[in-house]
């Protein structure tokens, strides 16, 4: 039996503090809905020191892939279920993994969870590789007895994760290569070309045409201070990228973001999504809502979405309404907070954030394919204008000359 702290609701108004004793925590859940409340939040206060015991065996691991943890995830569940015991299965994956930092990994969970440790405490040493909502719902399906159902949830849940970005990564990489390619011509032109044209333009006996003079003064300081120029830009780079890890300049960046045109939107929609499907997956997997929404916050990455939501989840701490709290916000659209309420008065929250997850999933996809069928033409058309006047411009004093 183990002791369980939790915080629950006696009434709309009223919200207490207990412990109980269980033998897991879906146990434990039951025994605090048989007493008449609404379990909040629930944790084993044993947790803290058995981490504590296994942590003196980890040793530092370099970096894992997400997509090594997925496959992970999988393996171990489709092994589990196999009837493959759990250390048995451990020892398979680490003698199949290839990335020799896994492998490292793999060998100090196994040898910790054969100390007696759970497998839930063991993945708490490697916070870059086991993000909390991984960790809450390995504990949640230690505790049911469902470790082999729940870890491939996880896995499903971060292959469809996984490959949104690689779908907007393959959006990008050709307008990023064009770009790239682009300002590489640009340069070669400025620095190259056009100093070999300017003693060929000494030769004539005529002022040279406004454009023409603009490219040579480019040209000239392109030569003489591109240096400079470039030192500049690399510290600004790396003022900018320290500046935004800061608290206040992670504010400001996510909220000029959320401002861009079209952009703004399918980012919030994005965001939105990813937290609906994270919420979804955990309240669905029986882990009270206080904590799946204190889980799943973490999965954003934009500061000022992140921080909305924090708010509503000290709102309904203190014993407010998730949906309402929403649609108080002008950030939040009225779709998502309406369906949450409709959850919340019906029972059945898990459905309408699969809904709204669904339904923000499938706009940014649509978005996704648009806005790279859209961004290609437009690269080549910009692009396209600045290497023509640089063309036209060096080559609009010959044309004078035959005008002449």
């Amino acid at each position: 039996m183990a002791t369980y702290s939790y915080r629950a609701k006696k009434d709309p108004q009223n919200i207490i503090e207990g412990k109980v004793l269980a033998e897991n925590e879906k146990e434990a859940i039951e025994k605090i809905i048989q007493s008449g409340y609404i379990p909040l939040q629930v944790e084993k206060e044993q947790e803290r020191e058995q981490f504590k015991a296994v942590s003196a065996k980890v040793t530092a691991v370099g970096r894992i892939k997400s997509k090594e943890i997925t496959i992970f995830s999988r393996q171990l569940a489709s092994l589990i279920r196999s009837g493959v015991p759990f250390l048995s299965a451990i020892s398979i994956i680490s003698e199949q993994s290839l990335n020799p930092n896994m492998k490292k990994a793999i060998s100090q969970i196994h040898s910790m969870v054969k100390d007696g440790a759970s497998f839930s405490s063991t993945l708490e040493n490697y916070p870059a590789a086991f993000s909390s909502l991984y960790i809450s719902m390995v504990r949640t399906g230690e505790n049911s007895g469902a470790l082999p159902e729940v870890l491939l949830k996880i896995a499903d849940y971060r292959s469809k994760q996984e490959e949104v970005i690689t779908r907007f990564k393959m959006a990008m990489a050709y307008p990023i290569l064009m770009v790239i390619v682009g300002i590489g011509t640009i340069i070669f032109m400025l620095t190259y070309v056009m100093p070999r044209l300017m003693g060929l333009y000494a030769t004539f006996n005529q002022d040279l045409p406004i454009p023409t003079k603009i490219l040579i003064a480019i040209s000239n300081t392109l030569r003489t201070h591109g240096l400079w120029i470039l030192i500049a830009i690399s510290m600004l780079a790396l003022i900018l990228k320290r500046e935004t890890k800061t608290p206040a300049g992670k504010l400001f960046l996510s909220a000029f973001k959320l401002r861009i045109p079209i952009f703004g939107s399918l980012l919030l929609k994005a965001e939105l999504a990813r937290f609906c499907r994270t919420l979804e997956l955990l309240i669905k997997s029986g882990i009270p809502i206080l904590k799946a929404i204190n889980v799943a916050i973490p999965v954003l990455q934009n500061e000022v979405i992140s921080r909305k939501l924090r708010q509503s989840y000290k709102e309904l701490e203190q014993g407010g309404s998730l949906g309402s709290s929403l649609k108080n916000s002008k950030l939040i659209p009225l779709l998502m907070s309406n369906l949450i309420i409709v959850g919340e008065q019906s029972g059945k929250l898990h459905e309408a954030l699969g809904e709204v997850a669904h339904t923000y999933e499938a706009d940014t996809d649509e978005a996704i394919s648009v806005m790279s069928s859209l961004l290609e033409p437009i690269m080549i058309l910009f692009l396209g204008l600045i290497v023509g006047f640089l063309v036209v411009a060096m080559l609009l004093p010959v044309f004078e000359i035959n005008v002449m």
